[in-house]
């Protein structure tokens, strides 16, 4: 090879290949959208500066032996980092964060689901350091080097030099864009993904000092926003209804409300759930988001049972489960319900058992309180139907009144369901994961429906009431040419994906006579006060960011984690405004808005509100702040 004669550095070579690979990764492996130009180049420049920042260091080493070791172990060790973060990505299209390594735990329960991520062509990433390791091994004598200090002094001027112009560029196409981090995908679009690791460990750091330093001085402003954005005293017509009652709550995985009222292959997706739509006792939100992040089903459950948001990073049923709440069963507690958690796995899982404790709940049927056999599982554990059928001889024994919550397992990715079981056919697409969904939301349809009947039949059904949600979505966007065929579109669009967010949503009160559909929107946000609500708990003093979905004044938009929203009127994501209505783009270009300030846009009049109240939710958590806060004396 003619850089052998030329000796051209080997560092340099490690550069350029492993530089070549992560551009390859970004621009074809991850979904990253690119709006214009400037992002193309910094897109393009950013893989080769990073590795010529990490790569130089081995000038700095004078034995050949030390420099060739450096530069093999380090191609192979962000060769795994680039891996790690691409199976992650396949999955929940993000990148992974420094609390979710700590999520060790999880591991073992994710086995097949893992397999199905990886697939033949990634071993072509591990190509550069097959070659870096040959040549670092059999040529180190002409391709190592031996710099005066002058020369590495230089080799690290420039690569910070490098860094800086990289940064400038970030800066110049989205200012601010360290301190309204919100989207992890811009990040690595701007900087790469491995200065973005530098900063989500830095972050991480920095996060974990707060409760150290937080004395609660934060609140009083916390409350008052909360006073004056958030809290309303309309009165509503439902307060107290469900007084006295059961609450049983059905966490349905992965369900999305596109299934609702859907058909696929001339087939009814979900026939029960269809059937409560226009139910009379049952009250049905059509425009209901999941708000979760990283942490998926744990976070959906930390959003209903506190009101508050998840994190940006990491999973909070991991990352602050020794923190003090006010959740609802504390609160349900103090009413005199017995509060319980059913869910067929086990109970590290997601740290769920310390996090039980930390929300209040007394008792957490894990995967030991059911008769779990080959037949009756699949996948994630025990299948649906078996799993609610061996609930109920518990629920019998608990004092009522209970609040009680069910998580379901099989509709969970990869979607896995014996031909015996299915009610449904999958669907014909490109991608296997949609296809598979189909019968596995139609087998928790059934299993949901049986409960119902099971309900009667134990004589629970009648004083109870029954909610029924989705956790979070089930299809991400790396299946969005499937998701267009299945829709009848021609694309799937930023809008688009947002309305995909929703899920489905069920407040059924047996007896009640006055369902209807509800249109308005709401998320698992407002689950919390809606739920007190119904029950006539009132809670002024409580610390909560959302509403009560059956009055009239509310605080009128959806927040999601990374910054976008949905409010009566807009749809805010990716810098793009939407009319909520009609999906039109607001801005002529339809490319987005590149600043914050830009006045024709009309999604920013609530940004600002939008991020406050993010913050202050963070506040809470990385402060454990109500560890300051005695609720029972504010009575």
């Amino acid at each position: 090879m003619n850089f052998m004669r030329t000796k051209i550095p080997l560092y340099i070579v490690a550069t350029l290949l492993f530089g070549l690979k992560t551009y390859i990764v970004y621009r074809f492996f991850f979904s990253i959208e690119l709006d214009n130009s400037m992002q193309e180049l910094i897109l393009l420049i950013n893989p080769f500066i990073s590795a010529f920042l990490v790569f130089a260091i081995s000038v700095w080493f004078n034995k050949e032996q030390r420099q060739m070791k450096f530069l093999r172990y380090t191609a192979l060790i962000g060769t795994i980092i680039i891996y790690f973060n691409l199976v992650f990505y396949r999955s929940f299209t993000d990148f992974i964060t420094i609390p979710q390594l700590f999520q060790t735990s999880n591991m073992g329960d994710l086995g097949g689901s893992i397999l199905t991520l990886v697939k033949p062509v990634d071993l072509l990433l591990f190509f550069d350091v097959a070659i870096i390791w040959y040549f670092s091994k059999r040529k180190q004598d002409k391709l190592a080097v031996s710099y005066p200090k002058s020369g590495k002094v230089f080799a690290l001027a420039m690569s910070l030099m490098l860094l800086a112009g990289n940064f400038f560029l970030a800066e110049m196409e989205r200012p601010q864009l360290f301190t309204r981090a919100f989207d992890r995908e811009y990040l690595v679009k701007n900087i790469g993904l491995f200065n973005y690791h530098i900063y989500d460990l830095a972050v991480h750091s920095k996060v974990k000092t707060q409760r150290v330093f937080a004395d609660g001085n934060e609140i009083p402003e916390i409350r008052k926003f909360i006073d004056k954005e958030i809290k309303s005293d309309d009165k509503s017509s439902m307060f107290g209804v469900a007084k006295d009652r059961n609450v049983i709550f059905i966490s349905a995985e992965s369900m999305q409300n596109f299934v609702i009222n859907k058909e696929v292959n001339g087939e009814i997706i979900t026939p029960f759930l269809n059937s409560l739509v226009n139910d009379e006792d049952t009250y049905y939100f059509e425009n209901f988001y999941h708000q979760t992040k990283q942490g998926k089903t744990s976070d959906s459950e930390f959003i209903m049972e506190n009101s508050l948001y998840p994190l940006p990073r990491g999973a909070v049923f991991f990352t602050h489960g020794q923190n003090e709440y006010h959740a609802l069963p504390e609160l349900f507690k103090q009413k005199g319900y017995y509060t319980s958690v059913f869910h067929a796995n086990n109970k590290s899982f997601w740290n769920r058992d310390q996090m039980y404790d930390s929300l209040g709940y007394d008792h957490f049927y894990g995967e030991e309180a059911y008769q779990i056999t080959i037949e009756n599982s699949i996948g994630w554990g025990l299948k649906d139907k078996p799993f609610f059928e061996q609930s109920i001889k518990y629920l019998q024994e608990i004092k009522e009144p209970f609040y009680t919550k069910f998580i379901t397992l099989t509709n969970h990715f990869p979607f896995e369901l014996s031909e015996e079981e299915r009610s449904i056919e999958p669907y014909h697409s490109t991608s296997s994961t949609l296809n598979h969904y189909f019968p596995t939301v139609r087998y928790t349809d059934e299993a949901i429906e049986q409960f119902f009947q099971q309900l009667k039949d134990a004589g629970l059904y009648e004083n109870s009431i029954i909610v029924i949600m989705g956790d979070h979505y089930g299809i991400s966007e790396n299946h969005k040419t499937a998701m267009s065929q299945y829709l009848g579109k021609e694309e799937i669009t930023p809008y688009d994906h947002i309305q995909l967010q929703r899920v489905p949503f069920f407040i059924h009160i047996p007896g009640n006579g006055n369902g209807k559909v509800m249109s308005g929107v709401a998320g698992q946000i407002d689950i919390k006060p809606t739920l007190l609500s119904l029950l006539g708990v009132k809670a002024e003093n409580d610390i909560q960011f959302g509403n009560r979905l059956f009055i009239n004044d509310r605080k009128g938009y959806i927040a999601f984690r990374n910054g976008d929203y949905v409010s009566d009127q807009y749809v805010s994501t990716n810098g793009i405004c939407y009319n909520r209505k009609t999906g039109e783009p607001l801005n002529q270009d339809g490319v987005g808005f590149n600043t914050a300030t830009e006045k024709e846009n009309p999604c920013m009049d609530i940004q600002d509100e939008i991020e406050m109240e993010l913050g202050y939710s963070d506040d809470l958590i990385y402060g454990d702040l109500f560890r300051f806060i005695n609720f029972d004396e504010e009575k």
